[in-house]
């Protein structure tokens, strides 16, 4: 993870060309808050698992949601896939940034 993730507003305004030609993709805003991270920055991880007892550990972690079902657990996930959230393909190896203002996904890391 940065150490010091940068404000996705910022990033936005300093990374116009690269919104412009795909690179950079701000995510719809439908995602939930879990963790003890609100703001956080570093390569992406994709993963599939069933767990909700998430919100004390020290970690930024976004999700849809979490679902009053109980979940078939089988003692593992899945790791390294990529996912497809709201029309956006995310993929291990990205950088993601993430704060209050919302979530962006780019190819590379950036620096403003």
């Amino acid at each position: 993870m940065a150490a010091l993730p940068l404000a996705t507003a910022e990033v936005c305004d300093a990374n116009s060309h690269l919104i412009t030609g795909g690179e950079l993709r701000a995510l719809q805003p439908i995602f939930q808050i879990y963790g003890r991270r609100q703001v956080f920055a570093g390569p992406i991880v994709t993963l599939k698992v069933f767990e909700d007892e998430i919100n004390g550990c020290d970690i930024g972690v976004r999700a849809l949601a979490s679902h009053p079902m109980k979940a078939n657990k089988k003692g593992m996930g899945e790791k390294h896939v990529p996912v497809t959230i709201a029309g956006t393909r995310i993929c291990d190896g990205e950088w993601l940034y993430a704060d209050t203002d919302g979530i962006l996904v780019s190819r590379t890391e950036l620096i403003v």
